[in-house]
């Protein structure tokens, strides 16, 4: 894998949304980090929201020959999402720095040539791949672990203004970012715990993978929640979301759909609350088994974090299971999590970092000792 990082000045700009970085990128680095995972927006994206439109060959080339020539610009910005292990932002010297991620236990690779996946601006990247000269100078917006809901939005955003851009489909994107999907569900739910005063994670969420002004505590990323809850409601979210688009029913779930998706049947009567209600009582009833460690913000302290979170997560259609065995309730109360969680054999400060190993190895570890303490999932 090629490895390698490169450094810009930069911003940070603070909106509603969130928070990101603005900067100045040499063409030639940013043709080198950046790319468009064509296969992901034929199908996924496109189909959600559409992030980016097809490459267009004679566009490509008409912005080749334009940038070579004497007065050639790009005054507007060119939009890039990074994941948070790439990014790192000195806020005395105003330097990005983003770097590869080699391969080590429990963390996956992201090479350099894939540091950035490009939200808005890919044909002018192509363009410059044919620029002739040594410098051209690119202005570029950054978002961080930004996840689909929020990327899908920011591109409906920042092309609502632009001719280019034809505007029946940007109004469509505005339409489609209304309509139910798995992913809507599962974005809507993370907004909504992270606001309610109610929930065990008030102001635990970050938006865009960076702290909210103003808010301390946030621990959790809002993609790391969309994407631990998603596989819990659908195996196949881009044919759910089209379908629901075309104004077509999902079929209720199988027995052996339940078993794989055990909130599938919440999703497809469109009882969103009663997903985020289990969500909410599960967590409530880790918070008061462990206390202490679920508001604690120390250092390699992983309950309230990533790793202690998925893999609680992880666990959760097990212990549903479990309980829809003897109730056809739909939704439990967290002494119902708590009687089973209670089994764990964890003690206060025992969610760190010498115990559970840093990655998804120490993730793994958690959930095993979780199923294996209570008998629940154990395959």
């Amino acid at each position: 894998m090629e490895h390698g990082e490169i450094t810009i000045d930069a911003i940070k700009m603070t909106q509603p949304i969130g928070d990101f970085y603005v900067g100045v990128m040499n063409h030639s680095d940013l043709c080198q980090i950046s790319f468009v995972d064509m296969r992901r927006i034929e199908t996924e994206l496109d189909n959600y929201i559409g992030i980016q439109r097809k490459l267009s060959p004679t566009r490509v080339a008409d912005i080749g020959k334009f940038v070579n020539t004497i007065d050639a610009a790009f005054p507007t910005s060119i939009v890039l999402s990074v994941e948070g292990e790439c990014a790192s932002f000195d806020e005395k010297s105003k330097l990005l720095t983003l770097t590869s991620v080699a391969k080590k236990k429990g963390r996956r690779e992201i090479a350099f040539i894939d540091i950035a996946k490009v939200l808005d601006g890919q044909h002018r990247i192509e363009g410059l791949r044919s620029f002739e000269e040594k410098v051209f100078q690119v202005p570029v917006t950054i978002v961080v672990d930004a996840d689909i809901a929020d990327q899908a939005y920011m591109f409906a955003t920042v092309n609502l203004a632009q001719t280019k851009v034809n505007r029946s489909l940007v109004f469509d994107l505005l339409d489609y970012s209304k309509s139910r999907s798995p992913q809507k569900t599962c974005h809507n739910i993370a907004v909504a715990l992270n606001r309610s005063a109610e929930s065990p994670f008030k102001g635990m969420i970050k938006r865009l993978g960076s702290a909210t002004p103003g808010v301390t505590g946030e621990t959790i990323t809002q993609a790391a929640f969309v994407m631990s809850l998603m596989p819990t409601i659908t195996s196949d979210e881009v044919t759910d979301r089209d379908r629901l688009l075309r104004g077509k029913k999902l079929a209720p779930p199988n027995d052996d759909e339940r078993r794989k998706m055990p909130f599938r049947h919440l999703f497809v009567g469109e009882k969103d609350s009663a997903i985020a209600k289990n969500v909410s009582e599960y967590f409530h009833a880790i918070d008061s088994l462990w206390h202490d460690d679920w508001i604690s913000r120390d250092k390699g302290n992983i309950l309230p974090r990533t790793n202690g979170f998925r893999a609680f997560m992880r666990f959760l259609p097990d212990l549903y299971l479990h309980l829809r065995e003897s109730s056809s309730a739909e939704s439990f109360k967290r002494g119902k999590f708590r009687e089973i969680l209670a089994l764990v054999d964890i003690q206060p400060g025992g969610f760190n970092t010498d115990e559970f190993l840093p990655g998804t190895s120490g993730e793994t570890q958690l959930l095993d000792q979780i199923r294996s303490n209570t008998e629940i999932g154990l395959k």
